[in-house]
Formats: C-alpha cells, sequence, structure tokens
C-alpha cells in the first residue's frame, strides 16, 4: 500500500512537540474537539476514530483535545446524518463511512456498484490512486477536508435462515441495509425484501426477526456477537466494500496552525492505515483464516463462493450497476475499472 508509514507520522508527530513553547501557545485552542464516528469498540472504522483522538491529543500534549462520540451520539445515532452536522459546526472531526456519506455525495457510490471491486487488491486500487484523489477533491467541496483513506471492510451476508450461494437463495429473505438507494434496488433484483434501518436498531430487529439477515465486514458480525441473534450462516462474497475516509471540518482546519494541521494529518494516516490492517485480520488475506475459523467456532456455517458463484450474482445485479454507474459519473467507473483490472491481473 502507498499509505504515509507510521515511523514517517511519528517523526512528524515529534517534530512538532519539539517547537519552543512560545510558539505553541499562540494559538488558542477549544477545551474539545468533537469527534463523531457510527458503531463503537472494537469494529475497525470505530477504533480507527479512537486512535486518531489519542494520537492528537498526546501529540499537540493536549492542546487539540479530541473526543470519541461513538454510535453517532451527535446525530441522534442516525450515521447519515454526520456530514450534514459537521458542515453545520456539530461535529469537527469524523471517520465517515463512505456507504453512509454516498446518500449525500453520489460519487461515494462507486464502492457500491456490486461486484466491482472484487477483493482488496482492487479496494487499494482505488483509494490510492486517481479515483481516491478525484473522490477526495469532490468531497472537499462540501466544507470538509479529507485527510486519510481507511477501509471497514468487504461486506458480507448473514442471515438466520438458510445457505445462500446462488441468487435464487435469496428469494423472500428480509435483508437490513445501512443506507442508500442502490443497496435496496441491488437486494430487490435478488428477489429479496430489504429495509432500511440505522445500526442501532439492528440488533433488536434480528432479535425479533423483524429482519432475517443483514451484511457488514466480518469484523463487526464477529465483534457484535451476531450469531447469538439467529445469524447462523454467513455468504463470503464480497459485494461491495465500505470505505473509511478521516475527516476534519473546514472550519477547525482553517483555526489550527500549520505545524498543528500536519499534525492532525500525520495522526489520520497513521490511524487509519492500523485500520486497514485491523479490517483485513482473519479473512483469509495473506492465508490469515482466524476471523473465518472462529465464525466456524461459535457455529455460524461459512460459505465462501466461487468466481463462478459470484459472476451469477453480478449478472442478476447488473443493470442495477449500470443504472448507478451513470449516476456517480460514466469517466469516474471507467477510470475504476481499469484501475481495479490492472491491479489484479
Amino acid at each position: 500500500m502507498t499509505l504515509h508509514s507510521p515511523r514517517r507520522a511519528l517523526l512528524l508527530g515529534a517534530g512538532v512537540l519539539a517547537l519552543p513553547a512560545v510558539a505553541r501557545a499562540q494559538t488558542q485552542y477549544r477545551a474539545e474537539y468533537k469527534l463523531s464516528v457510527v458503531g463503537n469498540r472494537p469494529i475497525p472504522l470505530s477504533e480507527g476514530a479512537f486512535q486518531w483522538a489519542d494520537l492528537v491529543t498526546q501529540r499537540s500534549g493536549g492542546r487539540i483535545n479530541v473526543k470519541v462520540y461513538p454510535g453517532s451520539q451527535l446525530v441522534g445515532g442516525d450515521q447519515t446524518r454526520e456530514l450534514v452536522a459537521m458542515r453545520q459546526g456539530i461535529v469537527d472531526m469524523a471517520v465517515f463511512s463512505t456507504i453512509n456519506i454516498s446518500p449525500q455525495v453520489r460519487e461515494m457510490n462507486i464502492f457500491s456498484l456490486p461486484f466491482l471491486l472484487r477483493d482488496h487488491r482492487g479496494f487499494d486500487a482505488i483509494i490510492n490512486g486517481e479515483v481516491g484523489q478525484d473522490l477526495f477533491r469532490v468531497l472537499s467541496t462540501r466544507e470538509v477536508v479529507p485527510v486519510a483513506w481507511g477501509e471497514n471492510g468487504f461486506r458480507e451476508l448473514s442471515n438466520s435462515k438458510r445457505e445462500v450461494r446462488r441468487p435464487e437463495d435469496m428469494r423472500g429473505l428480509k435483508i437490513r441495509f445501512a443506507a442508500g438507494a442502490i443497496f435496496s434496488e441491488i437486494f430487490t433484483a435478488m428477489g429479496a425484501n430489504p429495509l432500511q434501518m440505522s445500526f442501532a436498531d439492528l440488533q433488536p430487529a434480528l432479535t425479533t426477526g423483524a429482519v432475517d439477515g443483514q451484511e457488514n465486514p466480518v469484523n463487526l458480525f464477529l465483534a457484535f456477537r451476531m450469531d447469538t441473534l439467529a445469524q447462523k450462516h454467513l455468504t463470503m462474497w464480497n459485494y461491495v466494500a465500505d470505505a473509511g475516509i478521516f475527516v476534519v471540518g473546514k472550519q477547525m482546519m482553517d483555526s489550527l496552525a500549520p505545524a498543528d494541521r500536519e499534525l492532525v494529518v500525520a495522526c489520520a494516516r497513521e490511524a487509519a492505515a492500523k485500520q486497514i490492517e485491523a479490517s483485513r485480520k482473519g479473512i483469509g488475506i495473506g492465508g490469515d483464516r482466524s476471523a473465518l475459523e472462529e465464525c466456524a467456532r461459535r457455529g455460524v456455517a461459512v460459505a465462501e463462493l466461487t468466481a463462478a458463484e459470484k459472476e451469477a450474482f453480478a449478472r442478476v445485479t447488473r443493470p442495477v450497476y449500470d443504472k448507478w454507474a451513470q449516476t456517480v459519473g460514466s469517466a469516474l467507473v471507467e477510470k475504476a475499472q481499469a484501475a481495479i483490472n490492472r491491479a489484479i491481473s
């Protein structure tokens, strides 16, 4: 990966702390800066937010005091409102899920085009290349400053009813999705019954049977013990990915001294690199299957789809892909596809 290394970030942070006390005291900052993130520890997306806050607070000597508000509590648990809240000054910093901001930023739906990315190589080709830069430029027009790409992970399917290996297996399943009309259309194309709800409402819905299943990264499935919520079937299909974006409100960033802006960015990149590593742990990359083995120990039947099986789902959802490629922007999607093809060839 081409993300900045933790060593470089450490050196940069140390350099900022070495500034003379008089220079550091010239800028007066607020007593607290609020950082919003959906979910809570120990999932990597949330863990990355806590690590970022801790790094900034520590390396600034407490001058930039960052407090994390997990569970999107600053927006009443509605993770889709975080971007608006940041533009309003309610939130100073955030670690966004691209899925949650895609209803407001149409280009972010590129991560949700069904079966585009394929695996982590395709994902890396996007975030570390021209497409990632293009997306940051788009987001920068929304009164926020994106500073690092992270990762929540590829979203896999779980359900309480049956093994899912073919599109026909989806028929009639009530599947929860977080946000975005594209997800409703994807699951409808498969014959399922999609229902949108916040993450806060998901666990009760699984407990009562209001929904049969959900789609989230494996690390989240394990952390929130979804195996205890009747989720006994897990399908590994990599149908879409969820990127994480570390962002700072423009108002906050503009208020910081130049050296402190560099500190905030360096800390974000370090936390993002750790977040990406954590999101990929145990799902088979590099031979590490510890997360999948843990699923099996908990009595979860894991179906790892073959390329041919994934292609069957891709064919069924191709009309959704084609429609939303126009929404995202044909040129951007073509650039992404070319980058992905180069990465996996």
